[in-house]
């Protein structure tokens, strides 16, 4: 996508709605940042004061319990005021659309909204009537994209497996639904991964994925071959319309990471899943807190990835990309 809206002209953060796209520096920046906070938070105390005296609303069209969360504990952890907006219960259900609820926020001097949508596209709108100064994270829309997510994965698998450049990466099951799918791939290849494989059943594959650098696998011990990582996914039935596969049993039979297939894997290979998990369908429930599994690091990586993003577009410090945090 277009930079136009997510960088100002010094290419710096002003909107995050995308990782497509985004220079290579500048993902290597935000990591970069993550792990500086991570360092910075170790210690009992893990409050700091890069963003006192500015307001973060939580915008949330859709159910998270991960995401919303953790938005909430980065803003705070970095003392920004923090608003959680239950739209079930706001203004959009006596018919405010979302321009004026979007207006009547900013109003009350909020300086960054995350937003998450089940329509593809909303975080860019948001951004597109966004007054000056007024910054959108995309915290997921529709089935385009989750950026912080596939941040924190890739500061994930940095941390445990090294430089994604030179490594094995699969991802498993539903990537049709996925916009976490599709935030990690472009991520992985933006900083230089060239082995990323797809595995799913054919009506779980989207159109154009190897446009995108992936390879396509519809079984899952050829796919597994020499992973580092490994990561799944959901199955998204609440976006599911129609048949998209037998049954969940079957799915788990054809595509789940079971016993078995775990033993087959290297001996220094991950498993992730961005959550929430489906014990015994894309992952046999032993396994999913089990040995080398990075699922619950990946919730506690979600939050120094989300202040390192909130931080870099409204910290006093934040800096060009060639800058030294």
């Amino acid at each position: 996508m277009s930079n136009s809206l997510q960088l100002d002209a010094q290419g710096r953060l002003r909107h995050l709605l995308s990782i497509d796209g985004l220079p290579r520096d500048l993902l290597v920046q935000i990591l970069d940042r993550a792990a500086d906070f991570s360092r910075a938070t170790a210690g009992a105390d893990k409050k700091l004061p890069n963003l006192r005296g500015r307001t973060v609303v939580n915008l949330f069209f859709e159910p998270s319990t991960r995401t919303r969360s953790t938005f909430e504990v980065a803003a705070k952890r970095l003392s920004a005021d923090v608003i959680n907006l239950q739209v079930s219960a706001s203004s959009t259900t006596k018919g405010e659309t979302l321009l004026d609820t979007l207006k009547t926020m900013e109003a009350m001097q909020a300086d960054l909204f995350v937003v998450r949508h089940d329509a593809s596209g909303a975080a860019h709108f948001f951004a597109e009537h966004a007054a000056p100064g007024v910054a959108i994270l995309n915290a997921g829309d529709g089935r385009h994209a989750h950026p912080t997510q596939g941040l924190l994965d890739l500061y994930t698998i940095r941390a445990h497996q090294g430089d994604p450049a030179t490594l094995s990466v699969a991802l498993v099951g539903d990537v049709l639904h996925s916009r976490v799918a599709r935030s990690d791939i472009h991520g992985l290849r933006i900083l230089g991964c060239t082995d990323i494989r797809v595995i799913a059943p054919p009506t779980l594959i989207p159109a154009g994925i190897e446009q995108m650098g992936a390879r396509v696998f519809h079984a899952m011990e050829p796919g597994l071959e020499g992973v580092d990582v490994v990561m799944l996914l959901r199955l998204q039935k609440e976006r599911m319309l129609g048949a998209f596969l037998p049954s969940a049993a079957e799915f788990h039979r054809d595509f789940g990471l079971t016993r078995a297939r775990f033993a087959r894997l290297k001996p220094d290979a991950v498993v992730m899943h961005p959550g929430p998990i489906n014990r015994g369908v894309e992952i046999a429930g032993d396994l999913a807190y089990g040995e080398r599994s990075l699922i619950l690091e990946q919730v506690a990586n979600g939050i120094l990835v989300r202040m390192a993003v909130m931080d870099l577009i409204l910290g006093s410090d934040a800096c060009a990309l060639s800058g030294v945090p």
